[in-house]
């Protein structure tokens, strides 16, 4: 059984057809990266997926169960969570508070959060242990909003992680920081990801984190799938060539 199906999935805005009939299916336990240039439809369809946006017509079936028209709360319930391109953090909070604000929403605790949250010892428990994975544990008691760039793209996904998902969205994990930090923080990801069998699409531009660290590879150009395939079926398909990276890319 697939684990995440959409049938004719649509979104409209005006006249545009941001998601046009999408039949998109993910299989449990696949790495799916969603490329395409701006406007493709990617973040429409992960809106849709996530609850952010309402279709227009068409269905969403998450492990057998419709969801077309649940709200996010149930849909995170479901094990469904999701990343942002623009971090979407408490500056104000502590690196820790944040993975913690995190798991009493999971565990519906949220308005104990201000006034008996130190009653609550194994959740700040689980916040230190999810920190020590994503490799952020020394800044626990430093501000979110005084860590780097590529410590909040991190401690992003750890807040979503921290719903414990089973299928995870993660919207460009590595836009706006340097080269170099790419890969260690997508190491670190994939591994955390794998490593418990979480079902997990990315948006992403950068081709060598996609060719490296997914299983396959789905492309939606002017709000359709183009095509669908492994990296080297992608890297060698002349349209998505044409459509994706320009008709002169090697």
């Amino acid at each position: 059984m697939s684990y995440l199906v959409t049938e004719k999935l649509t979104k409209y805005f005006g006249d545009t057809h941001a998601v046009d009939k999408v039949d998109f299916v993910i299989g449990e336990g696949e790495v799916v990266a969603l490329i395409g240039s701006n406007g493709a439809g990617k973040t429409s369809l992960v809106n849709l997926i996530s609850g952010l946006l309402q279709p227009d017509s068409g269905r969403i079936v998450f492990r057998g169960e419709e969801i077309t028209r649940r709200p996010v709360q149930d849909r995170i319930k479901a094990g469904i969570a999701r990343s942002f391109q623009i971090v979407n953090l408490f500056d104000e909070l502590t690196v820790v508070d944040n993975v913690a604000l995190s798991i009493f929403a999971r565990e519906g605790k949220t308005r104990w959060f201000f006034t008996l949250a130190d009653h609550y010892g194994a959740i700040w428990e689980e916040a230190h242990d999810i920190l020590r994975q994503f490799g952020l544990d020394l800044k626990a008691k430093q501000l979110a909003g005084g860590i780097s760039q590529g410590e909040r793209k991190l401690l992003d996904v750890a807040v979503a992680y921290a719903l414990k998902p089973q299928l995870l969205f993660l919207d460009e994990p590595t836009s706006g920081v340097s080269t170099r930090e790419k890969a260690p923080i997508m190491d670190v990801i994939s591994s955390i990801v794998r490593s418990h069998r979480i079902t997990a699409v990315v948006i992403e531009h950068d081709m060598d984190i996609i060719f490296k660290y997914s299983d396959r590879i789905v492309v939606m150009h002017q709000g359709v799938i183009l095509a669908s395939g492994s990296p080297e079926e992608i890297r060698s398909n002349e349209s998505v060539k044409d459509a994706v990276f320009g008709p002169t890319h090697a």
